[in-house]
């Protein structure tokens, strides 16, 4: 578990207050007790915390592509990392480190916003591009990672956590009596509502692109109901299954630190 945290001046007549950064990702070390890592450009302002699980010695973020243009905050797992890593080095990308976090960079510089099509994982990111000024900020197809934001004073404010925006002195923390209703009713709240007036999740599977002062959230991916042109035949489905179990649980193997599982007797656990 890491966490990420930032402040984009959306006016870009003000710096980005470093200092509120800071008090940010202090409230969330205890995502990331290992290390952290900022970058402050202008109206810019965004860092992590980072509990280190893949590539310990040379992890640190963030992390940028060969130019320097692009830079990479991230909060989670890509389980293709390797797959991937291999495949920007087939193209000429030069990698300095073992992470999965570098490949985010250079997919970034190679595809933009499709470039989370190629990615297989759970994760809160953002990616800040220097020349073109503009902050691309994405959440995984399921929701796994938490990803909060919010609009106050002209700035676009965002972290894993609602309590390191709550943090910087133009968030309050008021009630929305609709979240609460939610929360009563269905025992969560769906995105993009949360508890606190004026702060929202970004919803599973989209991202969020901020460029010239403006903010503008997209889908990239939505679970599919359609039915199959050709059904197969129950074995076939049960044959299917378990190969794609066996292949994501070899994938989330992959670590750099020793790992347990947890077995609630639940369907994911018993299967």
């Amino acid at each position: 578990m890491c966490g990420i945290a930032g402040i984009l001046k959306l006016d870009r007549t003000t710096a980005a207050p470093a200092e509120v950064l800071e008090r940010m990702l202090q409230s969330i070390f205890h995502r990331g007790p290992d290390e952290d890592g900022r970058l402050v450009d202008g109206e810019l302002a965004m860092g992590m915390r980072r509990l280190s699980i893949i590539d310990l010695a040379e992890g640190q973020q963030p992390i940028f592509d060969e130019s320097g243009r692009y830079a990479v905050i991230f909060n989670g797992e890509i389980y293709n990392y390797r797959e991937l890593r291999q495949e920007l080095i087939g193209r000429g990308h030069t990698l300095k480190t073992h992470s999965d976090t570098e490949v985010i960079v250079h997919l970034y510089e190679e595809l933009g916003p499709a470039c989370l099509e190629q990615l297989r994982g759970m994760f809160g990111t953002a990616v800040w591009d220097k020349r073109e000024r503009t902050l691309f900020i994405a959440r995984d197809r399921m929701g796994i990672k938490p990803l909060y934001y919010t609009i106050k004073n002209e700035a676009l404010i965002f972290g894993s956590e609602i309590k390191a925006l709550l943090v910087h002195p133009n968030v309050n923390a008021t009630l929305d009596l609709r979240g609460l209703s939610n929360y009563l009713s269905l025992k969560y709240i769906p995105s993009p509502g949360t508890l606190f007036e004026g702060i929202h999740s970004l919803p599973p599977g989209h991202y969020l692109m901020a460029q010239e002062g403006r903010i503008s959230i997209q889908r990239y991916w939505n679970i599919s109901y359609a039915k199959p042109q050709s059904p197969k035949s129950e074995a076939e489905y049960i044959d299917e299954a378990t190969e794609l179990i066996r292949e994501s649980v070899k994938l989330r193997l992959r670590s750099d630190v020793p790992f347990g599982a947890f077995l609630s007797g639940g369907v994911d656990s018993s299967t």
